[in-house]
């Protein structure tokens, strides 16, 4: 009976610790990631599927390169738990994603191995450039800059972008592409099939770059003139596959595909390529779950698990029959009642159709229904070209990824006043992701732009009438919306068509006024509740529309209660309760005000109502400020 081998990764502190490992044992210690990986994830949810497909590609870039003095940038972060695991965080792993515990994603202020904050797809390529390119500057030739993007975030426009600089600017660049053919859902778009279908000669390679040191060596070739040798032998490759390669054409060395789980492979193969200079790319098969058969064969679903069974594979979720619905399932189920009504209208959503629930329109109506991939400039700009042509585009993206169409919003769709209905998925607080998928800033970005209506509705039902609403509106409007499920189980209603710039009152008081928006008005109301028993009577307004906000029912409220609470969840600064007090200001009232909402900082991660509480906006805090307003 063979002898059982010592476990090798409670050894391993640093990466140091694993270079001084001989190869042999590195499949054991990929073994052991992985292991730990599937242990701790079964207890503490996080990213499951994409963490076991890059444990082999992160054992071979520690061993060969000298981290964290060469720096690895990881695109989005997905992929970089054996990262965290192997740089002196395998001991506190068991906090990952809690409060005050690690972040989900790489992040430089915890480590000095992360070398940049990953929370957002395709942005590791341009960073990375900016450091290699920084590093020349600096003299520091020595140092080895490596960007590592999945197939699904090299599909953003931000990633071209840097690939085209790399191309053009001296650098040593070295890129890895870890193609798993899948981001969180099916990737789509022509280069994803390119991606699965692209051929090259490793032989050709290898003499390739044999005969340029050759001549190199003997002075018949320079670098001034290494580009047009490289259109040369890149035209030739062509020729030879029979297939253009995106890449060196533009000027980008070339490797692979190759197996992205053989660990001694890829390390020879990184070695090989490391010291070469100028822009290169490795390009590397994996399979998204490795070494857990349920996550491997339905990747998606395995994406963010949750909690699961490790021997069986069975997800541990709760009894739901009786709860509440999502509030994404909400605008699921009523964007199918409006397109049975409508064949103007189509649904667009970058890369997450399972996660916004767009997957309900797709069944019913695939031809009206876009995944346009990781692209949220595009998906914008795409849906004003629908409605500049008399299309009704829903377009549903999570707030923190609604940031990276910015210019988009305001040129393509707000200064045409195009009839676009933007679904604010994930709006406020989110939980576990932390500080980069926090979607605290839409209603102040959203308020600034011209021509734009703004709208958050207190529960499911006011989702409902709200969508209504926006099918029968003529002009640009936003409609933001929490993650997780509601407060009615009772949610399915007869839509109504609200008045735009319209508020309600939820509840009369006569001690002083509580003003919020969106779905924190049912944490509030408890409040106002709990007040009203000690003896505080609070009137609650719902004010629904952020712009054009209801100027009557503000009129009213300033002529009536001395004390006003804005109460939102979002950034205090730019949403409502700036709105509220520049009008206070603009017609000469001079009520006392107190400010409730997502203070001036980047919230970490932790659960939330963890968050709500370090925000000073859960119930407790409201019930406070109302109970001792001065």
């Amino acid at each position: 009976m063979p002898q059982k081998m010592d476990a090798i990764l409670p050894t391993i502190n640093t990466p140091s610790d694993l270079r001084k490992l001989p190869q042999s044992l590195l499949p054991q210690v990929c073994h052991e990631l992985r292991e730990f990986i599937i242990d701790e994830l079964a207890q503490n949810p996080g990213h499951f599927a994409s963490s076991l497909g890059s444990v082999e590609l992160t054992v071979a870039l520690h061993y060969v390169f000298d981290t964290p003095n060469d720096r690895l940038v990881w695109d989005v972060g997905h992929q970089a738990y054996s990262h965290k695991i192997l740089t002196g965080r395998r001991d506190r792993f068991c906090t990952n994603r809690k409060l005050h515990g690690l972040s989900g994603f790489p992040l430089p202020s915890e480590s000095p191995y992360d070398a940049f904050i990953a929370g957002h797809a395709s942005n590791s390529i341009s960073a990375a450039l900016g450091m290699a390119i920084a590093s020349n500057l600096k003299e520091e030739q020595h140092r080895k800059v490596v960007a590592i993007i999945g197939d699904g975030a090299i599909s953003g426009g931000l990633a071209f972008e840097g690939l085209n600089n790399a191309s053009t600017h001296p650098n040593n660049l070295l890129i890895i592409l870890n193609d798993n053919n899948m981001s969180i859902d099916n990737n789509v778009g022509g280069l994803n099939e390119y991606l699965v279908d692209i051929t090259t000669s490793r032989s050709y390679n290898k003499i390739r770059y044999n005969l340029y040191q050759a001549m190199k060596k003997f002075n018949l070739i320079d670098e001034g003139h290494r580009g047009t040798i490289l259109r040369f032998n890149n035209s030739l490759k062509a020729l030879l596959t029979k297939q253009q390669n995106i890449f060196e054409g533009l000027n980008i060395r070339y490797f692979g595909p190759m197996d992205g789980h053989d660990v001694k492979a890829l390390i020879k193969v990184l070695t090989d390529i490391k010291d070469m200079s100028g822009p290169k790319l490795l390009h590397i098969h994996t399979v998204k779950g490795k070494g857990y058969k349920p996550a491997e064969e339905a990747a998606t679903e395995w994406h963010a698990p949750g909690k699961f069974d490790k021997k069986t594979g069975i997800r541990l979720t709760c009894d739901e029959t009786n709860l509440p619905p999502r509030y994404q399932d909400v605008f699921g189920h009523t964007l199918v009642e409006l397109a049975e009504k409508n064949e103007k209208i189509v649904g667009i959503t970058p890369a997450m159709p399972t996660g916004c629930s767009m997957t309900m329109m797709m069944k019913h109506f695939p031809e009206r229904v876009f995944d346009v991939g990781i692209a949220e400039e595009h998906a914008v700009t795409f849906s004003g070209g629908l409605a500049k042509e008399g299309m009704l585009p829903f377009c549903n993206i999570y707030s923190t990824f609604m940031q990276r169409a910015f210019d988009e919003i305001i040129h393509d769709v707000a200064i045409q006043k195009l009839h676009v209905v933007f679904c604010i998925d994930r709006a406020g607080l989110v939980g576990e992701d932390g500080a980069t998928h926090q979607g605290a800033f839409d209603l102040a970005y959203f308020n600034c732009i011209p021509n734009m209506t703004i709208a958050s509705p207190m529960n499911e039902h006011y989702l409902r009438h709200l969508m209504y609403t926006a099918e029968q509106f003529d002009g640009p409007i936003a409609i933001r919306y929490p993650r997780g499920r509601g407060v009615l189980r009772d949610w399915h209603c007869e839509p109504q068509i609200l008045e735009i710039g319209k508020g309600r009152i939820v509840s009369e008081g006569d001690d002083m006024a509580l003003l919020s928006i969106g779905p924190i008005g049912n944490i509030a109301q408890k409040a106002v509740q709990e007040a009203r028993k000690k003896g505080v009577s609070v009137a609650h307004f719902d004010m629904i529309f952020l712009k054009p906000i209801d100027e009557a029912l503000l009129h009213q409220i300033a002529r009536t209660y001395k004390k006003i609470v804005v109460l939102e969840e979002g950034t205090k600064k730019g949403g409502l309760s700036s709105t509220v007090v520049e009008f206070m200001a603009d017609n000469g009232y001079t009520p006392r005000i107190k400010r409730m909402g997502i203070p001036d900082m980047f919230i970490e991660q932790g659960t939330v109502e963890e968050q709500y509480a370090l925000c000073g906006i859960d119930e407790a805090s409201i019930l406070e400020a109302l109970l001792h307003f001065d």
